[in-house]
């Protein structure tokens, strides 16, 4: 019978010191900002399924790109973007935008199996993929990361007021002339970007706690849209950096930390929210 050892590292302080480290707590910072802006996004526009199943429909192209040797993020960003527009266009409603996921997600993921099947590196590299590894992203990693970060950034500052409106009131900004279509295109896009940085901290399976929970917890605690951007954003980074650091304290797997952290804020705030009531 095996037991489940909870070990206290006392050399955790050198641990954090360590360079892959360094790489995992700015990586980490890069990540909370994308998310936790688009994350407010993505629950006003009711695309959590959407935003949920584009780390999926990433994944052939991250196995794909093991078999043809190119970088997995590459691969990832190429398909998760390669979806994201194709839902975009398709759903320019909510159901539609649901139908249209679910059909595109399902053929991904039979796709993404079928690669994995066709290579025993490709199979080795689903493990990763599935459940992420922050503590082995590089400094070229980083770099696209805040790229990313600077052009998510600029690309809102102009779209950011007709992004808001479509995404609080569809029916109405579409009388007032804001393009729906373009909007729902844009906001897609720029999320495929946001999971492919993201993937690499907590992996498909859970990226849901980075990008949803964090804005789901700011949406309880704040009452504008701004605000809630910088608590979720704040949230995801707390719950990144103190996963790192319990991670190096008691050995365990970051990710499962960093997601468990996520979700206890998101259910202490709707804990206290019910008890107010």
């Amino acid at each position: 019978m095996s037991t489940i050892n909870f070990s206290y590292d006392p050399e955790w302080l050198d641990t954090l010191s360590a360079p892959f480290m360094t790489n995992a707590f700015i990586a980490g910072l890069c990540i909370a900002l994308a998310a936790g802006v688009m994350g407010y996004f993505t629950i006003a526009r009711r695309s959590t399924f959407a935003a949920h199943a584009l780390a999926h429909i990433g994944l052939p192209g991250a196995t794909g790109a093991v078999l043809l040797g190119l970088p997995v993020s590459l691969g990832m960003g190429v398909f998760a973007l390669g979806g994201a527009l194709v839902i975009g266009a398709l759903g320019k409603r909510v159901s539609e935008r649901e139908i249209a996921t679910g059909t595109v997600l399902a053929f991904a993921t039979g796709l993404g199996l079928f690669f994995a099947r066709l290579s025993s590196s490709a199979s080795q590299q689903m493990q990763s993929i599935l459940f992420g590894s922050i503590l082995t992203i590089t400094t070229g990693q980083i770099i696209g990361f805040a790229v990313f970060d600077v052009l998510l950034l600029a690309l809102l500052a102009i779209i950011y007021r007709p992004l808001l409106f479509s995404s609080l009131d569809e029916q109405v900004a579409q009388a007032k002339g804001v393009p729906i279509g373009l909007m729902n295109v844009a906001f897609m896009a720029i999320m495929a970007g946001v999971i492919t940085i993201a993937v690499p901290a907590v992996g498909t399976l859970l990226i849901f706690a980075l990008v949803i929970t964090p804005a789901a917890t700011a949406n309880i605690l704040a009452g504008s849209p701004f605000k809630a951007m910088v608590i979720a954003s704040v949230l995801c980074l707390v719950s990144i950096w103190a996963g790192l650091v319990l991670s190096a304290m008691f050995p365990a797997p970051p990710s499962f930390i960093i997601v468990t952290l996520s979700t206890l804020f998101w259910a202490i705030a709707k804990a206290v929210k019910t008890m107010r009531k």
